[in-house]
């Protein structure tokens, strides 16, 4: 059965099954983190419990009256005087944030009002809504006697205008002629309908007057107490700061991913060296050995997960250190039928590498095995002189090197006369909890022959 192609969808949900299952506690710390600041976020930006409460305003409005309106419900002097009834004595500017009116076609004021308690809210309501109505009237009946007053003494001009035009008709009517003439029965008729008009004039005036008061301003009713919280409440805050805390966490690591151009699989790694990948070892850093993990930090770091690579393939770690020391003595045998003089690379900024080279430099040292370890610069690599029969075995940590760095270490062993013999491939893991000693443990050399 074939395998399927790679697609671009299946690496990254092989990318994101990989940030799941090896960094799911630094994913957890992040999630609790974001929780934390949507529950900070809900106590400044939460509405809290939201009422409203409606104010009817009576009479024929202009739109420009209505938005002027709902401006006076949220003046300051509305707010400063429920703000003195209110038992709970907020201030007026506290209010000034918390209330805001809308004019509906229907001559409504509706005032929107928000509060930490589902009470306070609907007390809130009401009496922004009565001290409006009352500012409101005031400032109506303020208004209203001025203009009536102007109205009277322009109504009163009129009719001594209307009388003294009534008059003069009269007398026009009587310096008629009283001939009964067909042009001064027209005359007579007109002006009696002009003095009719006029008069009705004057009744209509009388009756608008009394018709004409200040439109009333009345509140609908009670408002309602909230049940729940408005949206987006406390809750809603936490559970979406921990979702996008989350997904920044799993993307931040995708992100990295994909501008990460190190190296990780071993035929890229062997196809940029030009050479064979000998043999792959994982390396145990005793506490005193990683400075990098040492102190607070390392400590986060290491119970995070942190301190380990999460985009490397699994690694088949060694079961203890007599099959670690197997591995090791492997690759030297695998040398010995290469130079007889080898000069162990690794980079100076590689801690696994270095740690491994050492480990081998040591086994070498008790073997007879001729293996000195040089340590290079990884942006600027230098490799001694090749002498008669000499050969070079680079050892890096798996993911610490790109392909262009690989390719030039691979170019200074060729201007030094360098054969790279081989590659030996280090992976960081952390070391074992100390096992009970068995009844019946067996022998160090027992292990070594049985081992494969």
């Amino acid at each position: 059965m074939e395998t399927p192609p790679l697609t671009d969808d299946t690496v990254r949900l092989a990318l994101v099954g990989q940030v799941l299952r090896r960094r799911w506690r630094l994913l957890a710390v992040l999630a609790v983190l974001g929780a934390l600041v949507g529950a900070g976020a809900s106590i400044l930006f939460s509405p809290g419990y939201k009422t409203t409460s409606g104010v009817l305003l009576q009479g024929p409005r202009q739109a420009d009256e209505l938005l002027t309106q709902a401006e006076i419900a949220t003046a300051s002097v509305v707010l400063d005087r429920a703000a003195a009834v209110l038992p709970w004595h907020p201030t007026g500017i506290d209010l000034k944030k918390q209330v805001s009116a809308s004019v509906a076609q229907s001559n409504v004021v509706t005032i929107t009002v928000s509060a930490d308690t589902a009470e306070h809210a609907q007390q809130l309501a009401d009496q922004v809504a009565q001290q409006y109505v009352k500012y409101s009237t005031q400032l109506a009946s303020n208004s209203a006697d001025a203009s009536v007053q102007l109205a009277q003494e322009q109504r009163e001009s009129l009719r001594q205008q209307v009388k003294l035009t009534t008059d003069k008709i009269s007398d026009l009517a009587k310096n008629v002629g009283g001939g009964l003439t067909v042009e001064s029965v027209q005359v007579r008729t007109q002006l009696e309908g002009l003095k009719t008009s006029l008069e009705q004039a004057i009744n209509d005036l009388n009756q608008a007057d009394l018709a004409t008061g200040v439109g009333n301003t009345v509140v609908l009713g009670p408002s309602q107490r909230p049940t729940s919280p408005a949206a987006p409440t406390m809750t809603q805050f936490v559970a979406g700061g921990a979702v996008l805390f989350f997904l920044v966490g799993v993307f931040g690591h995708l992100f990295t991913a994909r501008t990460d151009r190190r190296l990780r699989g071993e035929p890229e790694i062997a196809s940029a060296l030009g050479a064979p990948i000998l043999a792959g070892v994982d390396v145990t850093t005793p506490p005193g050995e990683r400075a990098p993990a040492s102190g607070f930090l390392g400590k986060v770091r290491h119970l995070l997960g942190g301190d380990r690579p999460w985009v490397l393939p699994p690694v088949a770690t060694s079961a203890d250190e007599v099959n670690r020391d197997i591995r090791y003595r492997r690759v030297l045998a695998r040398l010995a039928t290469g130079p007889a003089d080898v000069l162990l690379l690794v980079a100076d900024d590689d801690e696994t590498g270095r740690l491994a080279a050492a480990q081998l430099a040591g086994l070498a040292d008790r073997l007879s095995v001729p293996l000195r370890i040089f340590e290079f610069s990884p942006d600027r690599p230098t490799v001694p002189d090749a002498t008669a029969s000499s050969g070079v075995l680079v050892v890096l940590g798996a993911g610490t090197r790109t392909a262009w760095q690989l390719v030039q270490l691979a170019e200074a062993c060729t201007d030094g006369g360098q054969e790279i013999v081989g590659a030996v491939l280090t992976d960081a893991v952390r070391p074992a909890e100390p096992e009970k000693p068995g009844p019946a443990a067996e022998a160090p050399e027992k292990a070594l022959a049985g081992s494969a």
